[in-house]
């Protein structure tokens, strides 16, 4: 077991004073067999009020409403979390999915039907160009997996983005480069089209850049094999996921779950201007 401390802060600063609407907060870990929070702060100024309740995917959500004007917003959470020991390779697919192509067990099939569903139908002809050009023919189902999430990696290049949502996957493939999350959402429509229930996952990662501070929160893919349940690709690091990957969130629509999202209301068209800093260190 290994102990992470993670801290996140988001702060909006206005050009002028505004009233802030509702906002939501997808910033607390999904506690589970491999996940325990030992402690957990949040503080967010102005003055508020909050509410927490859970998803339609059991995310962990808070509500908050603010009592007051202002011209900043800070977000701040710390969590220490106990991570178990996950193994990227100890898994068992059942013997009928162990190649490709197979169907989910009858008794899935609806559960997970919401997850085969792509979202950028008019990317499928580039995606599936894509997809022949990586010769996936004739492989077992995980050794598939792990080619599409390594050629991802290979092929293009990161670029960290600003700007809210995803790229679709067809601007991906074309411009060979994108972010964390435009990395998953064209790994997870590429995986719908080949009839793999898919889902995004948002969270953070344990790396020497995070260690440091001044990073940004992480994305990555989840694909539910039968036998082992939802497993994890990084086609961002290429890596399959363990427990240098923390998830706080999960959805079938990579746009669905950003950490902070809100509005304001002010005078004319004013643009806030956005602090991010995310640190995650390793405790022992």
């Amino acid at each position: 077991m290994q102990r992470l401390r993670i801290k996140h802060v988001t702060e909006y600063i206005f050009p002028t004073t505004v009233t802030l609407n509702s906002h939501r907060l997808l910033l607390r870990p999904r506690e589970g067999h491999d996940v325990r929070i030992e402690t957990s702060k949040l503080e967010i100024t102005p003055a508020y009020n909050i509410k927490w309740q859970r998803d339609v995917f059991d995310n962990s959500l808070a509500i908050v409403n603010f009592l007051e004007p202002s011209n900043r917003l800070t977000i701040a959470s710390e969590v220490v979390i106990q991570h178990y020991e996950l193994t990227a390779y100890d898994f068992i697919i059942e013997d009928y999915a162990v190649n490709y192509p197979f169907t989910y067990a009858l008794d899935e099939q609806v559960d997970l039907a919401v997850f085969q569903q792509p979202i950028f139908l008019n990317d499928e002809y580039q995606i599936n160009i894509w997809l022949q050009q990586l010769m996936l023919n004739g492989m077992d189902t995980f050794s598939m997996l792990l080619k599409l999430n390594q050629s991802i990696n290979q092929q293009f290049r990161y670029q960290m983005r600003e700007e809210a949502g995803v790229q679709s996957p067809s601007t991906t493939l074309t411009q060979a480069s994108g972010s964390c999350r435009d990395y998953a959402t064209l790994f997870i429509e590429a995986c719908r089209w080949l009839g793999f229930a898919s889902r995004f996952v948002s969270g953070y990662l344990h790396a020497p850049a995070t260690e440091a501070g001044n990073a940004t929160t992480h994305a990555w893919v989840e694909v539910y094999l039968p036998g082992t349940g939802w497993k994890g690709f990084d086609p961002t690091t290429g890596e399959v996921t363990s427990n240098r990957h923390i998830a706080v969130a999960v959805a079938r629509n990579p746009e669905s779950i950003p950490p902070v999202s809100g509005s304001f209301i002010g005078p004319g068209l004013i643009t806030p201007t956005l602090l991010v800093d995310v640190q995650v260190n390793l405790l022992d």
